[in-house]
């Protein structure tokens, strides 16, 4: 018996620095957009539903764009990013318009997220291997273990990188395969082609990265046991962030880390061959869509992803 996957699109960003609504941008030679890659991916790959975690303003043009496309071959579900999960204490937090963070946004799709699941970007083109490595680990996965494994994909950081300004990856740390730290960075190729890392942290100081070395791509892989993390920490994150909850972001990596910490999990990195391609900036638009019309044109997709 096949086990039930599910892959869970965070598609509630902004999309401040692309300029609109970057999710619903027509990059295939039929309109399709970046997530319809994805899903097509995840199918091939073995996942059978999918949810759209969103804001609940988007709800109709997801339904009726991705939405009825993809319908007739996944199952689809949808919850919405919103704040109206906080706890009493913090009931201000209910008019803050700006997300609360990918560990929130998991949060929100505890209704709908039962089994092993992947959670990806709206707006990244993964590539077909990267599904592949993911559903495998997936499959194997043991939820009844005292210590949770969970995983990440972990790309080459000379497969992630656009020419058209830096770009946030987070640089993986790790031992024996197993992820040790990840240093959150805007990462860039300078003239003289080496890359450097700056980490957001501004305590610390800017390094080189080798071209092989590993980043995330917010491609993570989990069961139900990192819903019980987030929820669990939740109070005690925004207690810590009192005096900033206008702008303080719950994120993942920061309940993964903990629950690292504490003993509670541990977390695979599963390389990847795939190159990633995503409209970080609106000059990036036509490379995306030259990069899947070779896809298209090599065979690895169908000229219509959907017929």
């Amino acid at each position: 018996m096949n086990k039930d996957l599910t892959l869970v699109i965070l598609a509630a960003g902004m999309g401040s620095r692309f300029g609109g609504l970057k999710q619903v941008e027509p990059m295939g030679p039929n309109g399709e957009f970046i997530i319809d890659y994805s899903i097509y991916d995840a199918l091939q790959a073995g996942f059978n539903k999918v949810v759209f975690l969103i804001k609940e303003e988007n709800y109709n043009i997801f339904k009726e764009t991705i939405g009825k496309r993809v319908e007739p071959h996944i199952k689809v579900e949808y919850a919405f990013q919103k704040n109206d999960n906080v706890p009493i204490y913090h009931e201000e937090l209910k008019a803050r318009v700006k997300p609360l963070g990918t560990s929130h946004a998991i949060l929100c799709c505890k209704e709908k997220v039962h089994e092993p699941f992947m959670m990806i970007n709206a707006d990244d083109f993964y590539g077909k291997d990267a599904f592949i490595q993911g559903a495998n680990f997936l499959k194997n996965m043991d939820a009844q273990k005292d210590i949770h494994e969970y995983g990440l994909v972990g790309y080459l950081v000379k497969n992630t990188i656009t020419e058209h300004g830096a770009v946030k990856r987070g640089v993986c740390e790790t031992e024996k395969n197993y992820l040790t730290n990840i240093i959150e960075s805007n990462v860039k190729r300078l003239e003289d082609n080496t890359i450097e890392a700056v980490p957001l942290d501004e305590r610390k100081e800017p390094f080189k990265v080798d071209e092989n070395d590993t980043v995330s791509m917010n491609m993570l892989l989990f069961d139900s046991s990192i819903i019980e993390e987030i929820e669990s920490n939740f109070k005690d994150f925004l207690e810590e962030n009192k005096d900033n909850l206008e702008k303080c972001e719950y994120l993942i990596p920061d309940t993964l880390f903990k629950a690292i910490r504490e003993n509670r999990a541990i977390c695979k990195v599963i390389p990847t061959t795939a190159t990633w391609y995503g409209v970080t900036y609106k000059e990036d638009v036509p490379n995306v869509k030259e990069a899947i019309k070779r896809l298209v044109e090599s065979g690895e997709y169908p000229q219509n992803l959907w017929k």
